[in-house]
């Protein structure tokens, strides 16, 4: 009878510890699982940071190998001329197609003083580029920008677009070009191809010469595969280490059929969005025989223009916004019809004019969208409380003297 209630403790015992062995298991099966699932957490991780890290080290790799040809083949040249060691010195050359690389606006409507700040602001640009590379260059540098254009319809484009006036599109030339004795702005005449052409034949021609070291080509992306056959005689010849392209930064994209050149950036002196269509003009306003603009996002009907979401941006559909689509708060997605434009020109006439808000003379004269006379007149309730949005001293002109009729004196 004793040994009982020993059987029964020590059963107790074993229960006991079967359980906790169990547990046990249990959270050691779970825990399992767990780590089992970070581990492959982990490994994905890995695999996508492993292959980023090929991308980038491949690409830091084509750089360094184009780098690296460009400055060998460069410095070999240059180590085996005697050119400059006499008379002649070496050329750096800049070559825009002015077709397809447009000036921005902020320095056309300036005129001369414009085109001369396009020309300091390239000329700045590439002597960063150069100060900052590996190449033995002595004796003094010959620096010359060519700039190919259709000069008639570029003027065409800019008024249309209203960009800026023809009188501030001349005096913007005349900066350019009176900037130095070799900066030129060439006008290619009324054809298509006409600037690439001149472009090609400029690089296979310019590049070949020993004392020209580099050449920075702004071209025109729509016409790569015409440069193909250009580009493959330079490689073969060990001259295409003397090209650098000129970019902006939201423009790094280049066509994979392109052959890995070095590139300069430069922003704030090229458009970095074009404006598309044709677009007339009715005393500041747009026409309504306009045709529609935009990307083909519909306005809501049930909405006045300016309660979308986003409103339509006034410059963009009205003048060029300055801003470009990846920075500007407002839409440049929608398509708009001749009535809507009509009614976003007449909306926008209603805002003052920031320029002359602030006591400052509008560069953009008559093609500002923006109002420059208060609607209200001189009268303007809102002016005699001082809350008129038209603060310019010009914006509330006094209404002209009517000539007195001489039948009724």
């Amino acid at each position: 009878m004793a040994t009982q209630p020993l059987v029964e403790a020590n059963q107790q015992l074993w229960d006991e510890t079967l359980t906790r062995l169990l547990n046990l298991s249990d959270s050691t099966v779970k825990r399992n699982a767990e780590l089992e699932n970070r581990v492959s957490e982990l490994e994905v991780e890995l695999s996508v940071w492993k292959q980023a890290h090929a991308v980038a080290l491949e690409a830091s790799e084509r750089e360094a190998k184009a780098h690296n040809v460009q400055v060998a083949a460069l410095n070999r040249q240059i180590s085996n001329l005697d050119c400059f060691r006499g008379n002649q010195n070496p050329l750096i050359l800049c070559v825009v197609n002015g077709d397809e690389n447009i000036f921005i606006r902020e320095l056309l409507v300036q005129g001369q003083q414009g085109g001369r700040a396009a020309a300091q602001q390239l000329t700045k640009s590439i002597a960063e580029y150069l100060s900052n590379e590996d190449v033995h260059i002595f004796g003094r540098l010959s620096f010359w920008i060519t700039v190919y254009y259709n000069r008639m319809e570029l003027d065409d484009f800019l008024r249309t677009h209203r960009i800026c006036t023809s009188e501030q599109f001349e005096g913007f030339l005349a900066g350019f070009s009176q900037s130095s004795p070799r900066f030129l702005m060439v006008d290619v005449g009324f054809h298509k191809d006409a600037a690439d052409s001149k472009l090609k034949e400029y690089l296979q021609t310019y590049t070949r010469f020993p004392q020209t070291l580099r050449v920075f080509f702004a071209g025109g992306q729509s016409d790569v595969p015409d440069y193909m056959s250009m580009f493959s005689s330079l490689e073969k010849e060990q001259l295409l280490g003397k090209i650098v392209m000129l970019r902006s930064s939201s423009d790094l994209e280049v066509d994979s059929r392109l052959p890995s050149l070095p590139r300069l950036i430069v922003d704030g002196l090229f458009m970095t969005e074009k404006p598309s269509g044709r677009v007339t003009t009715n005393g500041g306003l747009l026409s309504p025989q306009s045709p529609a603009r935009g990307g083909g996002r519909l306005i809501d009907p049930c909405l006045p223009l300016h309660r979308q979401n986003p409103p339509p941006c006034n410059e963009h559909y009205l003048m060029t916004c300055s801003k470009g689509a990846a920075v500007c708060k407002y839409s440049h997605d929608y398509t708009l019809t001749p009535e809507q434009l009509a009614s976003l020109a007449s909306n926008a006439k209603k805002a003052p004019c920031n320029w002359l808000k602030n006591g400052v003379q509008c560069p953009y004269g008559d093609i500002c969208c923006w109002g420059h006379v208060c609607p209200n007149g001189p009268k303007c309730f809102h002016l005699s409380k001082g809350k008129c949005w038209f603060k310019g001293e010009a914006m509330h002109p006094p209404n002209p003297i009517e000539p007195s009729n001489p039948a009724t004196n």
